[in-house]
């Protein structure tokens, strides 16, 4: 699933690239949303409660052909334990817990998570590019 760099990671790679201002490598962690998060960032929601928690995405894989990098291991996040929305978005942040919003995508398909549900992105399914 492809999705869009928000405005922060635009703008940090921009001024890293031109010298401008150092950008250290982040360490990624996935995030749900039930909205589009926008490059803003601004309309995030993620679950709240349930054992929702970020998934950390430590390992990526270069796809020197297609120019891109893509997860190299399963994404997966815990089993629900309350009702977390209809999931129609995935984001990127550089913390745990609040952070830089980095990057966004939407879903293939809306799934609506309940107790017990889970949610999984296989290696591959992922993807990081610049078009």
């Amino acid at each position: 699933m492809f999705g869009s760099f928000s405005n922060f990671w635009e703008e940090a790679i921009v001024k890293h690239v031109t010298k401008i201002a150092a950008y250290a490598q982040p360490d990624l962690f996935c995030a749900l949303s039930t909205a589009d998060p926008t490059d803003s960032g601004a309309g995030v929601a993620e679950p709240a409660g349930g054992a929702y928690a970020r998934v950390a995405v430590a390992a990526w894989s270069w796809n020197a052909g297609q120019a891109r990098a893509e997860n190299t291991g399963a994404v997966n996040f815990p089993a629900a334990t309350g009702a977390w929305g209809t999931i129609t978005h995935f984001a990127f942040f550089d913390a745990l817990a609040a952070g830089n919003f980095c990057a966004h995508g939407a879903l293939p398909q809306a799934k609506t998570v309940g107790i017990g549900d889970t949610i999984q992105f296989p290696a591959g399914q992922l993807t990081i590019a610049m078009d």
